[in-house]
């Protein structure tokens, strides 16, 4: 229990290494977000902290849990047409891309998320996209976990600390 206090404080007076200012597309241009991502101390993964709002409204038959991944490219224009596919430089099957994220539990339009990631470090993401996708990514799906159309994205850049 001690240890999750720690993580929890760390993340929580820490100042990000780097971070994604994410926007929603032209079906959800409500939607906004901020991910921020924390080399550890010990130089090995990151922490990385997310919170979104206006998610699509769960009361209409939205799913309750959606995709979200890294994907290749920082390009988020054309309604995130152009952000590649999954970050994937070992060409793992799927659900084994370093870009796979736990998805994003929508309650309610809003989403919080804190997790650890042992396998990325700061020079793997800067300068690609973070994006939300429309579903749920199902961990088995080729090339890419059937997680639907790409709803919202922010390009991963480093911070000023």
């Amino acid at each position: 229990m001690q240890n999750k206090t720690i993580f929890s404080l760390s993340t929580l007076t820490a100042t990000p290494n780097a971070c994604a200012i994410v926007q929603g597309g032209s079906a959800y241009p409500d939607l906004t977000g901020i991910v921020n991502f924390y080399q550890t101390n010990w130089g090995m993964g990151l922490v990385i902290e997310a919170e979104f709002a206006n998610l699509p409204n769960t009361t209409t038959n939205a799913p309750r849990f959606l995709g979200f991944h890294i994907h290749e490219n920082g390009n988020c224009n054309d309604n995130f047409a152009n952000t590649g596919m999954h970050y994937n430089p070992t060409g793992a099957d799927h659900p084994y891309h370093l870009g796979d994220f736990p998805s994003i539990l929508n309650s309610n339009g809003y989403a919080y998320l804190a997790f650890f990631d042992g396998y990325l470090s700061l020079p793997d993401i800067l300068g690609r996209s973070v994006v939300i996708h429309s579903q749920r990514d199902d961990f088995t799906s080729q090339p890419s976990g059937d997680s639907g159309d790409k709803i919202a994205c922010g390009i991963i850049q480093k911070t000023k600390a």
